[in-house]
């Protein structure tokens, strides 16, 4: 690895996969992949197992998981190895039974990372382009290939991560048949769009209003089979509303200056490739 490349990172400034992970949609994406991530049962079921952070610390597990996308995506190759050492190493050794499927598993299991894998760019990809991110079709097929990089350095089979929007679909009407709302799902969807937060907050900050609609934007965006698994067919009727909501929220956070709005680690990248 040259200087030049661990500089550049895995993407690079010119990649779709920054145009898309800089941009204010990508929280909605962000919520929407975790609400799509929760209906496999099995990989719920690991988060559910292994992951007292959703029971005990949320705010810090959600934080540790966009660092972690942000390091990957805007790092350098060292730094964004590293994070995948630190995420391979804390998956390692964690198995169990999933109750409603009688399945053994790993979570490191490369289907199950594949999943959470496609569905994150399946996620970020749809609500970018529906918020109005400059993208054609070829632009979207090479951020889905573009991020077969990062599914690999996870864990995922070389081979059998898709490269193509095309072969994205595919992979879900594929596993759709396999996935259910189970228990755990309910309990992650509620605390994805109603995190507990403490009294002072929500009493002297505008946080409580200010998530549930950026929650409410992440179930909107749902594909409707999704909708229909959470009992929200309903929301399809809005499709106009949730598109214009979208891109409202695009631009409002676009007025934002960019010292504000971006995170430290892409003002890290900018100024580094600069």
């Amino acid at each position: 690895m040259t200087p030049e490349e661990d500089r550049a990172g895995f993407f690079g400034p010119d990649s779709i996969t920054w145009r898309i992970h800089a941009d204010p949609s990508f929280s909605v994406g962000g919520i929407r992949a975790l609400l799509l991530q929760a209906l496999h049962p099995v990989a719920m079921a690991g988060v559910h197992r292994f992951s007292d952070g959703f029971r005990d610390e949320p705010w810090a597990r959600l934080t540790r998981t966009a660092e972690y996308v942000a390091t990957l995506t805007f790092g350098t190759r060292k730094e964004a190895l590293r994070a995948v050492r630190r995420v391979r190493g804390a998956h390692r050794g964690k198995s169990d039974t999933e109750e409603t499927t009688g399945r053994a598993y790993s979570v490191d299991d490369p289907d199950l990372l594949l999943w959470v894998h496609a569905c994150e760019v399946d996620s970020l990809l749809s609500v970018a382009r529906r918020a109005g991110v400059p993208l054609d079709d070829e632009d979207a097929d090479r951020y889905v290939r573009e991020q077969v990089v990062a599914a690999e350095l996870v864990g995922c089979t070389p081979g059998e991560v898709p490269s193509t929007v095309a072969e994205l679909a595919g992979y879900f009407r594929r596993v759709r048949p396999q996935l259910a709302l189970t228990d755990p799902a309910r309990h992650a969807a509620r605390f994805v769009v109603v995190p507990p937060m403490p009294g002072w907050v929500q009493l002297l900050t505008p946080a409580r209003p200010a998530w549930t609609g950026l929650a409410s934007l992440g179930l909107a965006t749902l594909p409707r089979w999704a909708r229909s698994m959470y009992g929200l067919p309903g929301l399809a009727l809005t499709e106009p509303a949730t598109t214009a909501a979208v891109r409202a929220f695009r631009a409002t956070t676009l007025a934002v200056p960019s010292r504000i709005r971006d995170n430290p680690t892409l003002r890290s990248a900018r100024v580094r490739v600069a």
